[in-house]
């Protein structure tokens, strides 16, 4: 496999029901550290409106299905383990397991979902969730090299 297609969230599930690649490239210069690129993007504070919107909405919602809203904490996600290019995060709920891997190498920034989940809870939540998934993924790796970019030039 080529070394920007592989994923330790991948390898972390045997029998994913979702698997989520988004790949976009880096400019030169941007900084390579996966934990780095983790806590960048999935920064409470940097995601854009829509974004925190519906993280608060999930907040309301989660119980009705069973899940957890426990995701109030600064770091959004804790770093599991790590290899020589990317982090692993992983989270455990009653409707789902998750697994999300972030890799900065070969000039390619990876973000890398794997979802399993359970029962009817897993199902229904993921409907909307999973819908929204790509977009928003996306949209958040683009802010945020773009702030990354913006800050290399002020520091310059």
């Amino acid at each position: 496999m080529p070394r920007s297609l592989r994923s330790l969230a991948i390898d972390a599930c045997a029998d994913p029901d979702v698997i989520d690649v988004q790949a976009l490239r880096l400019p030169p210069g941007m900084p390579d550290d996966p934990t780095w690129w983790m806590a960048e993007i999935f920064s409470f504070g940097s995601a854009p409106g829509p974004v925190r919107a519906l993280m608060a909405l999930r907040q309301t919602l989660a119980p009705i299905v069973g899940a957890s809203n426990t995701r109030s904490s600064r770091e959004v996600f804790a770093v599991e383990s790590a290899d020589d290019r990317e982090v692993l995060a992983y989270e455990h709920d009653r409707h789902l397991d998750f697994w999300l891997g972030v890799a900065a190498d070969d000039g390619l920034l990876q973000l890398t979902t794997v979802v399993k989940l359970h029962g009817w809870r897993g199902r229904v939540y993921w409907a909307p969730v999973g819908a929204l998934h790509g977009p928003i993924t996306r949209s958040m790796m683009r802010r945020t090299i773009q702030r990354t970019a913006a800050r290399q030039v002020l520091g310059s």
